[in-house]
């Protein structure tokens, strides 16, 4: 993740002429020599999803290529419509945003196990990642590769038996900046203990140099990492942001794990310039998709940069002009997406589209959701799924999906009317004609203030003048809350200079937060989290008093 990264101006200097020798492959001798040319095929404990010859292969032996983005799930733990999303936009993968609970709330095995069902719901391939190891070794909160290796076993149970839709990324940029050769002993001995513990899936490692492998260490250890995997299931993920500004360096660190028969994908990448460089994700696409090589755009949405987000607010009919050039640019998801045959694959002979579903009759609405349900539609091969869709004005917006005949569709306006419609899709990708529409008006109720709250506030990471901080908002309520106001105070003259989730407004001390619209409404026993950037001095307490709408929460 682009802005966990935080360089000195000497690391920059460091940064730019020892990467700069590393990505002309100064250091390239052992790992990636042609002796050592071709992986070796997966070992007997492989199955479903594979490694064969430095491919990515599923349990079939179909070569299967990565398109997708990343998703901040564990932070927007609420933002489940963002799977179904990222599909009807052509994704064929999505990368999950997890953490085993050093750095922030640990994702309990019920919730791993849904992410992974909303996957196979919306026809993803899910990679699961653990997002606490970010920067190890000079972030201060960031947490270690055995510790994530832990957090994978003690969700064994959960992952077993999805092999043909889980990849696991050990943790996410596990190493800094500094001295990044201690990345390799604990990515082998992590590898080692998942594989000692049973684990079949496919693993991605990503790269040191938050990510980014600018002083090529995993490039030149890579086959060591590689050969201490006993199955041979094992691929490498590297980070492309403004250090790969150069159509040079980017061909020539793909292309030498290509040459040297070891897997590889762009895990994530960042297209946007920033005050580091301005990343060429052109040549990144165009060079992943002559190569066969999958990528991971960063990110769907909430970051703390929003020039990051592909789709602003986690509305996939507000794309960002980076979330256009992602899905419908040159050598992007929409063209060069395909699905994973695990799925129902398609047959390329099949161009006859299923029958239009029935009209969708609407049930259970309230003030910010309502079930719809419809007739079935047929098809000469088989219907896979169905595309909700809101109309108005002349357009429409994606609304749901579902692979049975009916959805609910959330996050929605009290007291509005709206207009819905579903289209049937086939495993060949042929899309039906739209149904007939139905109309919605919400209810007019909505959340009552007053309901019981409480408040979890947490600084996730601290830096001279600054602080990176985290309120989780939870409704303990019977009835939905919303809107909101969340009102609070700092004790030491610290002022918010960013935040994702909601809008403060700040006099003094006293902060003052409004949602933002993917927040707008607390369900009852839910939670919102609203992540924040801030200033501050030589002390940081944390406040002790919130409310919301006017009503005292207790902290967790």
């Amino acid at each position: 993740m682009r802005t966990a990264r935080r360089d000195t101006p000497e690391s920059l200097v460091v940064r730019l002429l020892t990467g700069l020798a590393a990505l002309l492959g100064l250091v390239v001798v052992g790992a990636l020599c042609p002796a050592a040319a071709l992986a070796r095929s997966p070992g007997p404990q492989a199955a479903g999803l594979h490694i064969s010859d430095g491919r990515l292969l599923e349990g079939n032996g179909n070569d299967f290529v990565m398109r997708g983005v990343n998703h901040a799930h564990t932070w927007y733990p609420g933002e489940t419509q963002s799977l179904a999303d990222v599909k009807a936009l052509s994704a064929n993968t999505v990368r999950v945003v997890l953490s085993d609970g050093h750095r922030w709330s640990e994702n309990s095995p019920e919730d791993v196990a849904a992410v992974v069902g909303q996957c196979k719901a919306n026809r993803l391939i899910c990679v699961l990642e653990v997002h606490d190891t970010t920067g190890y070794g000079e972030e201060a909160a960031a947490g270690t590769l055995d510790h994530a290796a832990d957090y994978w076993i003690g969700l064994k149970e959960v992952l077993a038996g999805e092999e043909d839709y889980v990849i696991v990324n050990i943790g996410n940029e596990p190493w800094g900046n500094t001295d990044p050769a201690g990345w390799t002993e604990p990515t082998i001995a992590a590898v080692e203990k998942l594989r000692a513990a049973g684990f079949q899936h496919t693993i991605m490692v990503d790269a040191p140099n938050w990510g980014q492998d600018w002083q090529g260490v995993m490039r030149a250890n890579a086959r060591s990492v590689y050969d201490a995997d006993p199955t041979g299931n094992l691929i490498f993920s590297i980070h492309m942001y403004s250090v790969y500004d150069t159509a040079q360096e980017i061909t020539d660190y793909l292309n030498a794990f290509v040459d040297a028969g070891l897997p590889l994908l762009i895990g994530e990448f960042g297209g946007p310039a920033d005050q580091w460089g301005d990343p060429d994700e052109d040549t990144m696409m165009a060079t992943a998709e002559q190569l066969g090589l999958g990528y991971l755009a960063w990110s769907w949405s909430g970051n703390t940069d929003p020039v990051l987000d592909l789709a602003l607010d986690f509305d996939p009919s507000r794309l960002s002009s980076w979330g256009e050039r992602i899905f419908h640019g040159a050598d992007g998801i929409a063209g060069t997406s395909k699905e994973a045959t695990v799925f129902g694959g398609g047959d390329p002979d099949d161009t006859q589209a299923p029958t239009a579903p029935g009209a969708p009759s609407a049930s259970a609405v309230t003030d910010t959701s309502v079930t719809l349900g419809w007739t079935a539609a047929t098809d000469n091969v088989g219907v896979t799924g169905y595309d909700v869709v809101r109309v108005g004005d002349g357009a429409e917006t994606e609304a749901a999906a579902s692979t049975t005949n009916t959805a609910t569709v959330t996050g929605l306006t009290a007291g509005t009317a709206y207009t819905f419609a579903v289209y049937a899709r086939d495993a060949a990708g042929n899309r039906s004609a739209r149904s007939a529409t139905v109309d919605v008006t919400t209810d007019e109720a909505g959340g009552t203030p007053g309901t019981t709250c409480s408040v979890g506030y947490r600084v996730v990471g601290e830096w001279p003048g600054g602080f990176q901080g985290e309120i989780a908002v939870r409704n303990t309520g019977t009835a939905p809350v919303g809107p909101w106001t969340l009102a609070f105070s700092f004790a030491d003259g610290q002022t918010i200079t960013n935040m994702w989730g909601g809008t403060p407004t700040q006099n003094a001390g006293a902060v003052s937060v409004a949602p933002a619209s993917y927040t707008s409404t607390i369900p009852a026993g839910g939670t919102v989290t609203l992540g924040f950037t801030g200033a501050r001095g030589g002390t940081n307490t944390a406040p002790g008093v919130f409310s919301l709408n006017g009503t005292a929460c207790p902290t967790t």
